[in-house]
């Protein structure tokens, strides 16, 4: 495979809950994380196009499941973020609802990719969402998002930061991978761990 490149990445559809989602027959990778993490830019990133996942300013854009299809041979799923967003409580828990139905049911997942913004300290929210899914034993992968806004030679002090928080209730921390949307860093190696991942799922 060649990792440097997706030839297809078709839009399939947004849904209101995993039920709605067409039946699970290619491996999927959800991308989950705080409002305005950067995940949109991130997928369109990672598939070589501008305008697959809509990208927005405002917190709370991506409002169902959105699924796309790569290669025909794996899927994404582009949930909404959680945390801030400028909509009601009621829609607020209703994403809450989907998001946990999604992790818990969905027979196809392989792993939760969960950004984390590596500008910021470990915030509670995302504590509190990887601790769900670890209680839970949903694969997840963490990726920082944002490289590119921190100097280089700092980097390594923000990852250790962020690890150390989390290293607090794990004995061991999960996969990770440094990614910036604007200078396309970890593409690469993010496509290679899931062509790994496939892999593997069809060695099972």
């Amino acid at each position: 495979m060649d990792f440097a490149n997706i030839q297809s990445a078709k839009y399939i559809g947004s849904f209101p809950d995993y039920k709605s989602c067409p039946e699970g027959r290619l491996p999927e990778y959800a991308f989950i994380g705080r409002s305005n993490v950067g995940k949109s830019s991130l997928i369109n990133m990672l598939c070589g196009r501008k305008d697959l996942a809509r990208t927005s300013k405002t917190p709370g854009k991506t409002r169902s499941i959105n699924l796309f299809v790569i290669d025909g041979q794996w899927q994404i799923a582009d949930l909404p973020g959680y945390g801030y967003a400028r909509v009601s409580k009621t829609d607020r828990k209703r994403w809450q609802r989907m998001i946990e139905e999604y992790m818990l049911f969905r027979n196809n997942l392989v792993t939760a990719f969960v950004l984390i913004d590596l500008r910021h300290e470990l915030q509670e929210i995302d504590r509190t969402f990887i601790n769900w899914l670890g209680a839970r034993q949903v694969p997840f992968t963490i990726i920082f998002t944002k490289a590119d806004k921190i100097k280089e030679s700092h980097l390594p002090r923000h990852i250790r930061r962020i690890e150390k928080a989390l290293l607090e209730e794990w004995e061991t921390l999960p996969p990770t991978l440094v990614t910036s949307s604007v200078r396309e860093t970890g593409r690469q190696q993010l496509l290679e761990y899931i062509a790994e991942l496939n892999a593997r799922l069809q060695t099972e």
